[in-house]
């Protein structure tokens, strides 16, 4: 199974950009559904896997370990901010 994140939500008037939810997609079943970012964290955290497209292939998503922890995706082994730059739902 292959679930890509396609869009995101951004938390309301925040100093610096966060995510409140995100919009996948089952590629496998073509089953699209929304999740709080906390709800994809506690899925990330139990080793599903949540990606998103890029140019050379999937990026995988990422749980960063802060207070409060965070999805960032990592590419080519860095940290990176792909999800801020997917559509807003």
């Amino acid at each position: 199974m292959t679930v890509y994140v396609t869009a995101i939500t951004p938390a309301s008037a925040q100093q610096h950009p966060h995510i409140a939810g995100v919009r996948w997609l089952d590629s496998d079943k073509s089953i699209s559904k929304t999740m709080s970012t906390a709800e994809a964290i506690d899925s990330l955290l139990k080793q599903n896997k949540l990606n998103v497209a890029g140019d050379n292939g999937a990026v995988e998503v990422r749980v960063v370990n802060a207070t409060p922890p965070y999805v960032r995706t990592v590419a080519d082994g860095s940290y990176t901010d792909n999800l801020l730059y997917l559509p807003r739902y």
